[in-house]
């Protein structure tokens, strides 16, 4: 009975909240997934471009992470309220928000895949006959995966957190759910969606740290070889032995 009774109590563990707004979880959390997915993908083809740019031409450097350093430092409210007249109250105004939010984490982190590439290697690549693009395709990007994943990974769980600012404009996913639920306090709502979102976060952290391992094997290093285990009955031969000398 007090289980029924913990939505009129206000309580913030309530397991009767949880199954009568099942679907309004899911659905949300669908889509802060669907945005989260989307702005990380974009996200990474902008900036891998912008990174190349920026190690080809090292004068171009300086203004690609110093644009994208600015992009991040601009507060929410005042990037989507630029971004409001060419999207409108949509996903995609959130999205291109968050794109260029996440620009700044993953441009530095390609950078500096890339010019952790050794020299060597390049070399190397260009005595076979490699081009510029196959040099970066089979040569710099495979080498620079560590640190480009790593990016990834950082991005992927700064998005999960800065998709909730979405709910300013109906598009944050749980966080819509969160700013329903501040108005009257809804503790149970509140709880329900803010873990929901720290599970997101762990959750796809996991992933791409599993996809970053099976990507970049040569980083795992030598597995020690097991040590070959005495059989028993050797053991017990040798004790006893060992006590009759004594």
């Amino acid at each position: 009975m007090s289980e029924q009774n913990c939505l009129v109590t206000n309580d913030w563990i309530c397991g009767e909240y949880l199954r009568s707004r099942s679907q309004e979880l899911t659905d949300a959390t669908l889509q802060h997934v669907g945005i989260t997915v989307a702005s990380v993908l974009i996200g990474l083809a902008v900036a891998l471009p912008l990174a190349v740019l920026a190690r080809r031409h090292q004068r171009f450097a300086g203004p690609v992470l110093g644009l994208t350093t600015i992009l991040y430092t601009v507060p929410s409210l005042a990037m989507f309220s630029l971004l409001l007249p060419l999207f409108g109250l949509s996903s995609a105004l959130v999205i291109t928000g968050l794109v260029l939010y996440s620009l700044t984490i993953l441009v530095r982190n390609i950078l500096a895949g890339l010019e952790a590439v050794p020299e060597e290697a390049r070399e190397a690549a260009r005595g076979m006959g490699y081009g510029p693009w196959r040099l970066l395709w089979e040569v710099e990007l495979p080498l620079s995966l560590p640190a480009l994943m790593a990016g990834v990974r950082i991005a992927t769980v700064s998005t999960v957190a800065l998709t909730t600012v979405g709910s300013i404009v109906g598009r944050g996913g749980l966080g819509n759910l969160i700013e329903d639920a501040l108005p009257t306090f809804f503790k149970a709502q509140v709880l329900a969606a803010s873990v929901l979102c720290v599970l997101l976060a762990l959750v796809a952290d996991l992933l791409l740290l599993g996809l970053q391992r099976l990507l970049t094997p040569w980083t795992r290093g030598p597995r020690a070889p097991k040590a070959r285990r005495e059989p028993l009955r050797d053991r017990i031969r040798k004790t006893s032995a060992a006590v009759e000398a004594g």
